[in-house]
């Protein structure tokens, strides 16, 4: 017996190969929305100046364990970076650049980098805390770039009007 199940989209983009040179937006999110990456802090002003306050991700331990990973990804391979990334208590919002140099050696598409990350971090944790998938958009300008940039750097502060907070 023979059951019925929902086709998955492909989103990726057909005929691109994600492993060549560019910069990646990258985001991954926790499954059913839970919020197990930490909180949003809103910090006190250290003085009566105005604009010393800071709004920024506070950490838990399970989000602590996503950044060392973070770190580890850009020195895992030579051609892969993770040039600017923000963890959020329910997904994290990242920019990955692959840089081969013309070089034969081999180099992971997004997806397998991907992979070896939720699963590297599933091994520490013992368990999966990830939504399937992950969501990818190929940077293709200087100005997406630094807009993307500029958009991770804002995150926090935007909290409440994100559409994964719960």
């Amino acid at each position: 017996m023979q059951k019925d199940y929902p086709e998955r989209k492909n989103i990726r983009l057909q005929k691109y190969d994600y492993n060549s040179n560019g910069a990646y937006f990258i985001t991954i999110c926790i499954k059913n929305g839970q919020m197990l990456l930490g909180t949003i802090e809103i910090c006190p002003p250290v003085s009566n100046y105005v604009g010393t306050n800071c709004v920024r991700p506070l950490l838990s331990e399970i989000g602590t364990v996503i950044e060392k990973e973070l770190i580890i990804l850009s020195n895992a391979y030579e051609s892969v970076s993770v040039e600017k990334y923000v963890i959020m208590p329910n997904h994290i919002h990242m920019i990955i650049m692959i840089t081969n140099g013309g070089r034969t050696q081999f180099v992971p598409t997004i997806s397998r980098i991907i992979k070896q990350f939720k699963g590297s971090i599933t091994k520490k944790l013992g368990t999966s805390i990830w939504q399937p998938r992950f969501y990818d958009r190929i940077i293709r300008s200087k100005e997406e770039y630094l807009r993307i940039w500029q958009y991770i750097d804002e995150n926090p502060a935007r909290w409440t009007e994100d559409e994964y907070f719960v």
